[in-house]
């Protein structure tokens, strides 16, 4: 009786550790990921004084996303190898439409926007856990620091410093210009995974430039591509390249990115001008680059 209790009381309280979390870790499946190992940890503590569940619940999962949050930052520090074999010759040729379909993972763009996003992504994860949870869920600073192991006042200042970085939120005209860089890059990915040429041809500014770091080349050697043609042939002669390719924020502009063992491998970086067509773009493979990139998921 005593465990169907601690069932349903946890139920009761998933929607709001679910909204937690995401809010946290901007990813749905991750969120998921966070509030099942908060019910494993439920399962197995001793609750019998806990007097206020609602709020030990989300401490706890708080601080399962916070872990999360360090560890995905730890990762992007870690050397990322090789580059993704195959890539890399492609991209040589002006290969970048790699192709596989995306997870359909739904991110915290969803909620927030997709400007804001970008601002969340630049903050480090205890001021991004003080400000969510103070902020948007109203936690009191003394839980709050009793989530990050620091002090009320130390923790009043992250809030504060994180609050002052999301009212400098992208203007109106900067989250439009996110939302035309999203659609053209969706539509640059759907192209190159249909073999579509002369779509490919009208999303490329005449003039469109791409580069690839040595890394991406077999030889080792930076390439270079002039034209919409060349750099469309480019993306065709990718489209057999395996693995996955989705959207990303890549500091803080939309590009593509194709990752194994949840680690970049490739980094599409573009730039697109207000007409919707790509002018630049830039491969990015080398470990010591990508680990400089600031990264965020999209959903594609």
């Amino acid at each position: 009786m005593a465990e169907d209790w601690l069932t349903a009381a946890f139920e009761k309280h998933r929607p709001h550790l679910r909204a937690v979390a995401y809010r946290l870790l901007g990813s749905m499946a991750d969120a998921d990921d966070a509030v099942q190992d908060t019910w494993l940890r439920l399962a197995g503590a001793d609750t019998s004084e806990v007097e206020n569940f609602g709020g030990w619940l989300t401490t706890v999962v708080a601080r399962v996303s916070l872990n999360m949050l360090r560890s995905r930052r730890s990762r992007a520090e870690e050397p990322v190898g090789d580059s993704w074999p195959g890539a890399a010759e492609t991209a040589a040729r002006g290969g970048f439409g790699l192709v596989g379909d995306p997870e359909d993972e739904a991110v915290l763009a969803d909620s927030v926007g997709l400007a804001l996003l970008a601002v969340l992504d630049a903050l480090t994860p205890a001021e991004r856990l003080a400000f969510v949870l103070h902020d948007t869920f109203a936690m009191p600073f003394t839980e709050v620091a009793g989530v990050l192991g620091r002090s009320v006042d130390a923790t009043r200042q992250l809030a504060s410093r994180a609050r002052r970085r999301v009212r400098g939120t992208p203007s109106p005209d900067r989250a439009a210009d996110l939302g035309r860089q999203r659609e053209v890059a969706t539509a640059f990915l759907a192209a190159s995974r249909g073999g579509d040429f002369s779509a490919l041809v009208a999303l490329l500014d005449a003039e469109v430039t791409l580069t690839a770091d040595g890394a991406a080349a077999p030889s080792g050697r930076p390439v270079v591509l002039h034209g919409a043609q060349q750099v469309a042939r480019g993306a065709l002669a990718a489209s057999a390249v395996a693995g996955k390719a989705q959207l990303v924020l890549v500091n803080g502009s939309v590009g593509v990115i194709a990752m194994r063992d949840d680690l970049p491998r490739v980094v599409l970086n573009m730039t697109v001008n207000a007409a919707r067509q790509i002018t630049r773009i830039e491969v990015v493979a080398d470990p010591a680059r990508l680990r400089r990139l600031r990264l965020a998921l999209l959903p594609d």
